[in-house]
């Protein structure tokens, strides 16, 4: 005999939180980082085979920021035609399509044309898997948007790992790709199918720039401060290690593997932080502590004292872009893809001019007087953020 559900269970069952919807994002998360973590080992292989020098390496690299700030100009739009669902799809798959083109590479332009076309579908992947998070968020009762990013961190962790591993065994970038991106093509449908729809906004289809809305300037503002700073750590930790810190080379990498397992642990503890003291406390003190630490460290002058100011550092920058993600999506007015698209263009931004604002001034100056950028940058973060803690629950 069949029994009906009580009213209140099917109540309990509507309000159930979207847990499948949320590792379907997590997994998407994990994947976007882990395509772009996996070629960073081949570099050197990659400008040995082409012949390149320093600079024109420089210039060839600098195609996957360009592409994804372009991208982001435009994808929230696409977000608010299809919804994050549908866009998420598309762009995952035409990121697996583009990913072994990397490898196939044999001049400085086509590397270059190569990483414009990852980049743009990168940076269009980031905020559609984002705008899906801001919609996951929305139906749960709690904060759940750093977790997504301690995947991503995951990701790119697992994704140099992958490289690394394949550089020693003497797999190819043509061939690792190739795999990789194959594996991005066949799951995305699986992926895309627990995810949340209904986001998408009738006639909401113009481009949304930040300083039409004063909200959305001061969080780009901070986006762009932010990845500023994550990216010339990543640029030049380990250069600091080994020419000023005299660490051997085989080791210097450790200051910024230490960084960003840092921000992994950061980030796995920040939605607790967030639901219990708000995401602009959590950005203000973490980002103070961070910026102390690092201008300490660069002070003391001790490969020690540099590994722990990198690793608080992290933690202190971990849940910054997170929060601001949410906080556009909460306060802007606009759909979540447009406002997620215009924070994260002037994020990106900032991570492409950062690295060589650092290296110029570490020509005119030192390095580690170009690294003291970073912590005053933080400290610039640290009170803009008292700004937006007022910035509603999900």
């Amino acid at each position: 005999m069949t029994s009906l559900a009580s009213p209140s269970r099917i109540a309990a069952s509507a309000l159930r939180p979207p847990a499948l919807a949320r590792r379907s994002t997590s997994a998407v998360f994990v994947l976007h980082a882990a395509v772009l973590g996996s070629w960073t080992p081949h570099i050197p292989l990659v400008k040995d085979r082409i012949g390149l020098n320093e600079g024109t390496l420089g210039l060839a690299l600098l195609g996957a920021p360009i592409g994804s700030v372009l991208a982001m100009l435009a994808v929230g739009t696409l977000i608010a035609r299809l919804g994050s669902r549908r866009a998420t799809l598309v762009v995952l798959v035409g990121y697996g399509l583009v990913a072994p083109l990397l490898g196939l590479a044999h001049s400085a332009l086509a590397l270059f044309l190569a990483l414009l076309a990852l980049g743009a579908f990168q940076g269009s992947l980031d905020v559609a898997m984002n705008a899906q998070a801001v919609t996951v968020e929305a139906a749960y009762v709690r904060p759940i948007m750093s977790s997504f990013h301690a995947f991503w961190s995951l990701g790119a962790f697992v994704g140099t790992g992958v490289g690394s591993l394949c550089v020693g065994l003497g797999i190819g970038l043509a061939t690792q790709l190739a795999l990789l991106g194959a594996l991005v093509i066949v799951s995305a449908p699986f992926l895309a199918r627990p995810l949340l729809r209904g986001d998408e906004a009738a006639g909401d289809h113009r481009i949304v720039l930040p300083w039409g809305n004063r909200w959305l300037l001061l969080l780009a503002g901070i986006m762009f401060a932010v990845l500023l700073c994550e990216g010339a750590a990543a640029d030049w930790a380990a250069l600091y290690f080994r020419d000023n810190l005299g660490t051997p080379a085989e080791i210097a990498g450790l200051g910024y593997a230490t960084f960003a397992l840092a921000m992994l642990l950061g980030r796995s503890m920040g939605d607790r932080w967030v639901a219990k003291y708000g995401g602009g406390r959590v950005v203000g003190v973490l980002t103070a502590v961070g910026g102390v630490a690092l201008a300490v460290a660069l002070l003391l002058d001790s490969p020690v004292a540099a590994l722990l100011g990198f690793a608080v550092y992290g933690v202190g920058l971990s849940c910054t872009v997170p929060v601001c993600f949410s906080t556009a999506a909460a306060r802007s007015g606009s759909h979540a893809g447009h406002s997620i698209a215009a924070v994260a263009t002037a994020g990106w931004t900032g991570f492409l001019l950062g690295p060589p604002l650092v290296g110029t001034l570490a020509h005119t100056t030192s390095l580690p007087l170009a690294l003291g950028v970073l912590p005053l940058l933080s400290i610039v973060i640290a009170f803009s953020a008292r700004s937006v803690r007022s910035t509603p629950a999900p």
